[in-house]
């Protein structure tokens, strides 16, 4: 799941930025076509990391992390400083 193109960015700005609206993911996921993002959405919520929840007073439609989900920022974090120490980003 963490290993599929988009997802860690995906989890990692929900974890950074709390519930967001797609085009706020969109913007942050910026080489992600529309098409595939709505799909890795979709994969996450089916696999309980986040939910996408729908305001009914609106078209309005937020997604967020589950607990499953926000139990995977020590596990983004390690991820992080592993790649701090150990990755030379000009390589």
């Amino acid at each position: 799941m963490l290993g599929k193109k988009w997802n860690g960015l995906i989890i990692e700005t929900l974890l950074a930025n709390g519930p967001q609206r797609f085009k706020c993911i969109a913007k942050v996921v910026t080489k992600c076509s529309d098409r595939v993002l709505v799909e890795r959405l979709k994969e996450l919520e089916q696999d309980g990391i986040i939910t996408r929840k729908t305001f009914t007073d609106s078209s309005l439609i937020q997604y967020e992390l589950t607990e499953k989900g926000e139990s995977l920022e020590p596990i983004m974090n390690a991820i992080h400083n592993w790649s701090d120490k150990w990755c030379d980003l000009n390589d």
